[in-house]
């Protein structure tokens, strides 16, 4: 009986937010289940974060500034005007665009709606350098076109160069699934997103979520090699 108990407990030790349906963290008009992280976490540690979105800090200031476009704006602008009314309140002038080449019509326009409003955009494109793939060990046939030179993606170099021209926000426009994690590594400005990629869905990929009771019901299929 006693191994039982002890089992039970190492098993809600390993639930998370997602397994919650109560959401009391954020009315707190619901009973906390005995997983939650915010019933769980160290009362000295939340205070210790809490008080990094005190004062004036870029932190504090991040963190004031998303929940003024948040609250203002809820359900009224496009994420487009939302990052626009982020950097307004931040104070970021010179707006970084990371760019997916197959996003390269969409930069362009989002950089003509960011000078209208009085931002200062500057792009670097993803194939940046034009490294071969093959020069980092990616063999011609894991290519998308073989037999041809095909520029790895480099986001490291994007950030740099970004980092070069001391942009103030930088925003992520379709780089592929662990090139945005490179890029958000090195960047020295704040990061967000405008476009998340899936060539599949359009570019909108809460759809392979929202379908998977019938269209995408692979998604759910033990032992898939992907």
């Amino acid at each position: 009986m006693g191994s039982k108990k002890q089992s039970s407990k190492n098993d809600q030790q390993e639930f998370s937010c997602a397994e919650c349906i109560q959401s009391s963290c954020y009315r707190q008009d619901r009973h906390f289940p005995d997983f939650c992280l915010s019933e769980t976490v160290a009362p000295a540690e939340l205070d210790g974060i809490t008080q990094q979105y005190r004062g004036e800090s870029p932190d504090a200031r991040i963190a004031r500034a998303s929940a003024e476009v948040e609250g203002t704006y809820y359900g009224k602008l496009t994420r487009v005007e939302e990052i626009i009314a982020f950097a307004n309140r931040i104070d970021a002038r010179k707006i970084g665009l990371a760019t997916c080449i197959g996003l390269s019509e969409e930069s362009r326009t989002f950089m003509k709606i960011l000078k209208i409003n009085g931002l200062e955009p500057y792009s670097v494109i993803c194939k940046v350098g034009s490294v071969d793939k093959t020069e980092i060990g990616i063999p011609d046939d894991l290519k998308i076109l073989k037999g041809s030179h095909e520029s790895m993606c480099n986001p490291i170099l994007q950030a740099k160069l970004l980092n070069g021209q001391k942009t103030d926000l930088n925003v992520i426009i379709g780089l592929c699934v662990g090139h945005d994690s490179l890029f958000i590594k090195y960047s020295d400005a704040p990061v967000t997103t405008l476009i998340t990629k899936d060539r599949m869905l359009g570019h909108n990929p809460a759809a392979a979520l929202y379908t998977s009771g019938f269209y995408y019901k692979r998604l759910f299929e033990k032992g898939r090699n992907l």
